[in-house]
């Protein structure tokens, strides 16, 4: 239940991006936002591939409890993804110190991925309270 409201809050920290960038001082929002927004993301990125891994070491839980199993792979799938889309203004500082051409080439990645956050952030909201049904439901 702890990993589903945890879910539902990193997705409602992603949506907020969405709405703002349709109002026109957006940019501004987004830049006090966006260090703990990163930050945030970083640590939910590496909960989520933890939960992959944890998953993916417990497949004996598929035979017992199919449906649970995967509504909690499926949850971490969506929290590593998230994450990472979250982290990536983080990512991207840490490793264009590291290469000099990379910041041109996550400025055009991050472009790409800006449209896929909102829609991961409302996937995420429902898959928390799907994982926080199903903790109720289908507890092993």
């Amino acid at each position: 239940m702890i990993y589903g409201i945890s879910l539902i809050l990193l997705s409602i920290i992603a949506v907020p991006s969405l709405i703002l960038s349709k109002k026109p001082n957006a940019q501004e929002l987004l830049d006090k936002v966006a260090p703990y927004q990163g930050w945030i993301g970083l640590v939910f990125s590496i909960f989520g591939i933890w939960g992959i891994i944890s998953s993916l070491l417990s497949l004996e839980v598929l035979s017992s409890a199919p449906i649970w199993w995967i509504t909690l792979f499926a949850g971490s799938i969506v929290e590593a993804t998230l994450g990472f889309l979250l982290g990536f203004p983080v990512i991207s500082k840490i490793l264009s110190k590291n290469a000099p051409g990379y910041q041109q080439k996550s400025i055009k990645i991050r472009e790409k991925l800006v449209p896929l956050q909102g829609k991961l952030g409302i996937l995420g909201v429902i898959s928390g309270i799907w994982i926080i049904t199903a903790s109720f439901l289908f507890t092993v």
